[in-house]
């Protein structure tokens, strides 16, 4: 017999392909043209059925295994609703669905008070113009002029002469701002200010009305422009529900939702990134109640809270999972090309974009979806799932990422971390946080940079852009040049005879000597002290720097910072210093900033707040500041000169 046809000894010939291995499948196939038209390659021309099995030989489409489809799931789930939200270490209060949680957490009371100056004049008069178009449209038109006239309501024209004024007069653009509202607009946020103080306030306080009956209309009115207002920007109705923490330059806040008899804690300890979702969470299993953070008072508020704890049992049959771009497992069928996995460029480091390559290449048909819905504020855990394939097997399927928490070799990607490295159970709930999946974010008000000076052996609070009363920012070393220049003019006027400044002989030897460098008005100082009673540890503290010009016979007074974010305290009566964590300044600084942030929620309203975030820094910095140094006679001597001061 033909050897090539019947084999005597099949095992021997095995084994000799065991140790020479030969192709027997393909998993490409390629058109040869043997023109150069490959028009007619393109097409995949069907005309012999026989070619076309003999390819899905080729392919392995005829290779089988033990696989199965599912026909049938069945899940069961544990669901909780958050009930508590606490910001930092304020009281406890109920969790409000009605807003974003974005808005919630990052609320800032806006600015309206600087140094010895309004702040926010374009909010101030539109405030003020609405108010006036309430009078209009109640038939109150006359008392408009009583109103732009008011001691606490009118616009004052600045001063040029005055010392107090210099932070108005010293920019152009402010200036003009002020000069020409002066006596013709109202001062709107005053009012709201004066009704929110007492409930005994009246907007008709001072006002010569010209009957008792316009008493009513007038407070009905107030009531109308105070809802307005607070519903136009979503601010902390009390600083201490503000969950900002100044000493760490970042949020803290803390959520709960009821299970098994007691609380499931989650805290936020440092949220700083501006995008707000699951992962800024963890959860704490050494608090069975929210209530535990508030220092062992009983501070909780009332927070009627209701039976949201349960569990859902639903049978449903499994989809195949879609998306756009996904790869095609037929030989005929081409992809749209929205997803172009070819030009994804991916480091050795990008793990996210490799698992995310794999996913949509290899195992994108192996997945298959299961549609569950909750309501936003949920938490969801999978008690268990049950699936039976085609061939009639059910089978048990395990969370991913289930088992103890300090097992180094679980992975999962989207479950929440457990506070502590106790051996407890690792957490495979999902949250589903009430927050937005986009934020308009406006043109920093505040722009703050933290940088460490080695060569000065300080750490520098860098005023990169200031906010200005108008409204707008403008860069802080402009800002500061301006502002000594206006002081320096203001003196010079005040001084008979103007400033004279003492002249300097001219030097007969070649160098000098320079008691200590000066640095520009916008750099601030933070001096590190000692904690109380400790000796080891430091923090950083607020410091000032002297303002000294040459020929002025009055105390220099103190540079203080005109940012809103490193202003801490400095509004209070009595003033309050402020405190800034060293290791929150690392080697490479840090840039914080505040602005403007818009979105609309799922109920239609647009929410508008004022919120902060930081950055890491662009590295070590040097203000100049040296002292006793040996200089040549040759450069310039400065005009102005400041002393460090506490």
């Amino acid at each position: 017999m033909n050897d090539f046809i019947a084999i005597e000894n099949i095992q021997a010939v095995l084994d000799r392909k065991i140790l020479l291995p030969t192709v027997v499948m393909w998993n490409r196939l390629e058109g040869r043209p043997r023109t150069k038209n490959f028009l007619r390659a393109l097409r995949a021309e069907v005309r012999d059925p026989l070619w076309m099995l003999c390819k899905q030989w080729q392919t392995g489409e005829f290779k089988g295994d033990d696989a199965g489809s599912p026909i049938f799931a069945k899940v069961h789930m544990a669901t909780t609703e958050l009930t508590k939200y606490q910001p930092g270490n304020a009281t406890v209060k109920d969790f409000d669905k009605s807003a974003p949680l974005e808005a919630i957490v990052e609320q800032r009371p806006l600015p309206f008070v600087g140094q010895q100056h309004i702040l926010s004049l374009d909010i101030r008069l539109l405030m003020g113009r609405q108010w006036l178009k309430y009078l209009q449209s109640a038939g109150l038109s006359a008392l408009k002029p009583q109103y732009i006239q008011h001691e606490n309501y009118r616009i004052a024209e600045p001063d040029l002469a005055s010392r107090s004024d210099a932070f108005l007069t010293a920019h152009p653009a402010v200036w003009q701002s002020f000069s020409a509202m002066a006596n013709r607009a109202m001062d709107g946020a005053n009012l709201y200010f004066y009704l929110i103080a007492d409930t005994q306030n009246h907007a008709y306080d001072d006002i010569t009305l010209a009957n008792e009956g316009a008493k009513a209309i007038i407070d009905g009115l107030a009531n109308k422009f105070v809802q307005w207002y607070e519903k136009l920007f979503y601010q902390p109705g009390k600083e201490q529900n503000d969950a900002w923490l100044a000493q760490q330059m970042e949020y803290q806040f803390a959520v709960s939702a009821p299970q098994e008899n007691a609380e499931k804690v989650m805290v936020a300890e440092e949220y700083y990134q501006g995008r707000l979702d699951w992962y800024n969470l963890d959860i704490d299993p050494s608090h069975n109640s929210l209530s535990d953070y508030s220092d062992g008072m009983n501070n909780t508020e009332n927070t009627g809270e209701s039976d949201v704890a349960g569990s859902i049992t639903m049978s449903f049959l499994p989809t195949a999972i879609q998306f756009e771009g996904m790869p095609n497992t037929r030989w005929w069928t081409f992809e749209e090309g929205k997803t172009n996995f070819g030009d994804i460029k991916p480091d050795t480091t990008d793990i996210n974009k490799l698992l995310l390559m794999e996913f949509g290449l290899i195992y994108a048909n192996d997945w298959f979806l299961v549609p569950f819905q909750l309501p936003v504020g949920s938490i969801a855990t999978v008690k268990g799932l049950a699936v039976t394939n085609v061939f009639g097997e059910r089978i048990w399927v395990r969370a991913s990422g289930s088992g103890s928490d300090e097992d180094w070799q679980r992975w999962a990607m989207y479950n929440l971390s457990v506070k502590g490295n106790d051996n407890v159970r690792a957490d495979t709930s999902l949250v589903l946080l009430p927050t937005v999946s986009k934020v308009q974010e406006g043109k920093p008000i505040d722009d703050l940079r933290f940088i460490r000076d080695e060569v000065a052996n300080m750490v520098w609070g860098i005023e990169k852009n200031i906010p200005l009363a108008t409204g707008r920012s403008k860069p802080g070393s402009e800002a500061g040049r301006e502002l000594f220049n206006r002081l320096e003019s203001i003196l010079d006027s005040e001084i008979e005879g103007g400033l004279v400044v003492p002249e300097i002989p001219e030097p007969s030897a070649a160098i000098r000597y320079q008691l200590m460098q000066g640095v520009p008005e916008n750099w601030i100082p933070m001096i590190p002290i000692h904690l109380d009673h400790n000796n080891h540890e430091i923090q950083l503290q607020r410091a000032s720097m002297p303002r000294i010009i040459l020929g002025d016979p009055n105390p220099p007074e103190k540079i203080k910072p005109r940012t809103v974010l490193l202003r801490q305290g400095l509004n209070e009566q009595p003033p309050q210093p402020y405190f800034l964590h060293e290791e929150e300044v690392p080697r490479a600084g840090i840039q914080v900033t505040q602005a403007y942030q818009r979105t609309r929620w799922n109920n239609g309203r647009v929410y508008c707040w004022l919120g902060v975030k930081k950055q890491t820094g662009r590295g070590e910095g040097s203000s100049g500041l040296a002292f006793d140094q040996i200089k040549s006679t040759k450069q310039r001597l400065r005009r102005a000169l400041r002393l460090p001061a506490k």
